[in-house]
């Protein structure tokens, strides 16, 4: 029988410790790779201009998720409001940079997780997590006290510490990171953030020794493991090839990867001669066969239809 990792953190009397440990990282804030040292126990705001408090958008069961995380209930994705990246051509800009959501507490944010798992979701999909991951640590434990018990998801931009990843071991069962550039010319550009491609790669070697290849059980559900997201981008920004052999020699060629068309210029995107327009279907073909060469075949099943109608 599965039993999330966080409830056997509980029973084993590691939670409250992880909580503890995660809190003590936002006195100078340490917890993503931004570095802003603000006091945020304190109100004292950095890059993700967020305080004390996570700040929620929306919740709520979602259907267009990977299929492993659908299944029939959804997914149980709790979105947060701002970003430690703050891509310029985010696809979420209300949210992302414009901050539309509303502060919660521990107890609100455990009330959420409860209420998605009643409704029947499968997991709990925390949606970027990164720059709140003591705030999310404080709600799961409460939740996980009364009786939460369904897979959690770690659904992010990937700009994550190793050392915070690290607090998070037992605790997360799914790790769903994008994996966005290979180019740290192009990531200083689009995210102001130069160190991207080698911040990712280090926090998805950590995500897989942490939970392994995806696991599904027979109901076709994930139970655990990395599931790895790639936006293709226009002009081959996202550096594909590169992305897929760095999975296939670095973690594994069993991983698990969603290559996703949908870009579409937002936001700011228009500022960019690159990002101004949407996914050719030659750039998309290209972009499976390029995952292909390099050793990565487990495709989410939507990338099959996509080839259908692209």
């Amino acid at each position: 029988m599965f039993v999330p990792a966080y409830v056997k953190a509980l029973e084993e009397g590691t939670l409250q410790s992880k909580v503890e440990n995660a809190r003590e990282l936002m006195v100078e804030c340490s917890v993503c790779p931004r570095f802003c040292g603000a006091n945020r126990l304190q109100e004292e705001k950095g890059f993700c201009l967020t305080g004390r408090l996570a700040m929620v958008s929306s919740a709520g069961p979602h259907f267009g998720e990977e299929s492993p995380l659908v299944g029939t209930g959804g997914s149980g994705t709790i979105f947060f409001a701002s970003c430690n990246l703050k891509c310029i051509f985010c696809q979420n800009y209300e949210i992302s940079h414009l901050l539309e959501g509303r502060e919660v507490d521990a107890r609100h944010l455990a009330d959420l997780m409860l209420g998605l798992q009643r409704s029947g979701c499968h997991n709990i999909n925390f949606v970027t997590p990164s720059h709140v991951v003591p705030q999310i640590l404080e709600g799961v434990l409460l939740a996980a006290q009364q009786g939460l018990s369904v897979p959690l998801v770690y659904n992010t931009g990937t700009y994550d510490l190793v050392d915070t990843l690290a607090i998070l071991d037992g605790v997360v069962d799914i790790y769903m990171p994008d994996l966005k550039f290979m180019a740290s010319e192009i990531s200083k550009v689009l995210m102001s953030a130069a160190d991207y491609p080698e911040i990712a790669k280090a926090a998805i070697a950590e995500m897989h020794r942490q939970v392994g290849d995806l696991e599904i059980d027979e109901r076709g559900i994930a139970t655990r493991g990395l599931l790895v997201r790639h936006l293709v981008m226009p002009d081959n920004l996202a550096g594909t090839r590169e992305a897929m052999r760095f999975l296939a020699s670095e973690i594994s060629t069993n991983t698990y990867v969603n290559i996703m068309n949908q870009y579409r210029p937002c936001g700011r995107a228009f500022e960019h001669p690159s990002t101004n327009r949407s996914v050719t279907r030659a750039e998309y073909l290209r972009a499976i066969e390029e995952a292909q060469d390099e050793g990565i075949t487990r495709l989410d099943e939507r990338v099959g239809l996509r080839l259908r109608f692209v």
